[in-house]
């Protein structure tokens, strides 16, 4: 070996000695970290943060309270004729309806419920017990009891039922007003009748409303955790096991089936109104008395408003409460007891969730300057009274707004349309394709009241009101089959 390789090889033996007494140093000083314990969980198995692999926990504890629930009443179906009976020579004794006669059969439904107090009160759909004479309940260890029916409410689909028994375990009502989209939802219940079963899934929306399924109050909680028949009147949970909603439908393409897109009524909603109907047997509501329509930018643009912030009155009921105060159609709601009012829906569920006989202070947006009154909600009546008729203009048609043709209200169009006698206007004979009248979304049919804010009685009323719009955003007040709003056409 070379000197100049000798000085390499006593380099690479020196570094190396001071690398393994450099790190013999570093190891007597190593303090090791504490171990890692994971903290216990009460609800969930997991294997890593944030990872849930099991909901077991929470099914232990949840499904006692979730009850099956059969039901069965009468309904009248026409029996089958028998073919002998189809005979003229039967036929000409005994008529032609012989053997048609409706019958009465027994008709049986299945559905959920969810116990919410010990000593047997469950919470369920309107829809499953609605109408039935004979309604057993079976709990999860098979135990069974017939149950009375203390209320229903088809205007939130919900119903409460009583079985005797006590010390039975219950769900924890929890606040679905803190639901966020995007929580991991679990929905309990029966369905197609295979007995408790839980599906899980997220909260996809909140506050949905506008559906084809209950013609009342909607405030629906979506889930995509599967829902089917025979969970109607389920329960919905969250991670914790509270219970956020009650199963109540489905969005379905493939006749019943489950698609994704399932509705439960939220529990806040659902609490008051089950409430009500322990201590009463059916709920009331408190009421104003007027018509709401959502605001849009072309509408606000016509009421001068700087924000889109409020609710307009598209019609106010003779005599109701709302009139009484003077509130008149055209306003804005803008707040109700200092709560700003964000939507018609969330409006209109908090009017209704207030008991008749207290009172509301409503601050109101009109030709720009606030107001505020006050307001003594009463419960819904049955039927208001109704206005007399108006005076007809017959025989006159205008053509004054562009694409739309409009001719007097006569009574032969009232009678067609069935109109209440309160409702003065022009008809809508013509709406041109294309034209900014079928844009705005106008049909022939329809009854225009006012023209930015001018009452119309006439067909002369009409052209003068629009004459004096020429320029500005028209704000048409219509009523179409007795249903009223506004609608908006921007000028040109």
């Amino acid at each position: 070996m070379n000197a100049s390789r000798l000085r390499i090889f006593l380099y690479c033996l020196l570094a190396g000695v001071a690398g393994i007494a450099i790190g013999s140093r570093a190891y007597h000083n190593y303090t090791p970290p504490p171990p890692v314990t994971a903290a216990p969980s009460t609800t969930v198995n997991s294997t890593a943060p944030g990872i849930q692999t099991s909901f077991a926990p929470i099914v232990d504890k949840d499904l006692p309270a979730v009850v099956n629930i059969s039901s069965s009443k009468m309904v009248r179906n026409s029996g089958t004729v028998p073919t002998i009976f189809m005979d003229p020579f039967f036929r000409q004794f005994f008529g032609d309806d012989f053997g048609r006669q409706a019958r009465p059969q027994k008709q049986t439904g299945l559905g959920s419920g969810v116990i919410v107090r010990a000593d047997g009160y469950i919470l369920t759909n309107n829809h499953v017990i609605d109408g039935a004479v004979d309604i057993d309940v079976t709990l999860l260890d098979k135990r069974k009891f017939k149950a009375k029916v203390i209320g229903t409410d088809s205007k939130t689909d919900l119903g409460v039922l009583k079985i005797d028994a006590k010390d039975l375990p219950t769900l924890t009502l929890g606040d679905s007003s803190k639901v966020r989209v995007g929580d991991i939802a679990l929905a309990m219940g029966q369905p197609f009748g295979l007995g408790q079963s839980v599906t899980m899934g997220i909260i996809s929306a909140k506050g949905r409303s506008g559906l084809d399924i209950i013609e009342g109050y909607q405030d629906f909680i979506q889930t995509d955790a599967a829902i089917n028949p025979g969970n109607s009147g389920g329960a919905l949970v969250d991670v914790r096991g509270d219970l956020i909603g009650i199963n109540t439908a489905i969005l379905t393409h493939n006749g019943g089936g489950n698609e994704g897109v399932g509705f439960a009524v939220p529990i806040n909603l659902a609490h008051g109104a089950m409430d009500q109907m322990i201590a009463h047997g059916k709920v009331t509501r408190g009421y104003m008395g007027v018509d709401l329509q959502d605001l849009d930018a072309t509408m606000a643009r016509a009421l001068r408003m700087t924000d889109l912030r409020g609710v307009l009155i598209s019609g106010v009921v003779p005599g109701s409460p709302a009139e009484h105060a003077g509130i008149q159609r055209g306003d804005v709601i803008r707040e109700v007891n200092g709560e700003r009012a964000e939507d018609r829906n969330s409006l209109r569920l908090r009017i209704s969730s207030m008991a008749p006989g207290s009172t509301v202070h409503v601050k109101l947006l009109r030709d720009g300057a606030e107001r505020t009154v006050s307001v003594t909600l009463i419960e819904i009546p049955s039927q208001m009274a109704r206005s007399a008729p108006a005076p007809d203009d017959h025989g006159q048609s205008s053509n004054a707004l562009d694409g739309v043709q409009v001719e007097t209200l006569g009574p032969a169009y009232r009678q067609q349309l069935r109109l209440q006698p309160s409702v003065q206007g022009v008809l809508l004979t013509d709406v041109a394709p294309g034209s900014p009248a079928a844009d705005a979304g106008l049909q022939p049919g329809d009854v225009i009241q006012e023209v930015n804010r001018e009452r119309i009685a006439s067909v002369s009323d009409f052209d003068r009101a629009i004459r004096r719009s020429q320029g500005r955003v028209l704000m048409l007040f219509v009523n179409r089959r007795n249903q009223t709003a506004y609608f908006t056409i921007s000028p040109p």
